[in-house]
């Protein structure tokens, strides 16, 4: 197996974890961050809109992780900077 094989095993891979883990994360995250909320404006309506702005920060806040592992895994597959430097090393330049 050459380098330029094992180095897309390694990113395709890389990305699919990537992907995986930074979708899973996040969801968990927010389905508790909603969860929270509901039961903080069943306790206390009053407080609905600082509750309600409180909350969409905080799950863009957690959307953000999930957008940044997507643009890695992206990257991976896509635009690998180690491709560049396997290509460099095996023609000597």
């Amino acid at each position: 197996m050459d380098s330029m094989t094992l180095i897309a095993m390694a990113s395709i891979v890389t990305a699919g974890l990537t992907t995986g883990v930074g979708c899973i994360g996040p969801a968990l995250g927010e389905g508790r961050a909603i969860s929270t909320a509901l039961s903080s404006l069943a306790q206390q309506p009053d407080a609905a809109n600082t509750i309600t702005r409180t909350l969409f920060v905080g799950l863009a806040m957690i959307e953000s992780t999930a957008i940044y592992c997507f643009v890695v895994s992206m990257i991976l597959i896509f635009a690998n900077p180690f491709w560049n430097h396997v290509l460099s090393q095996a023609t000597g330049k």
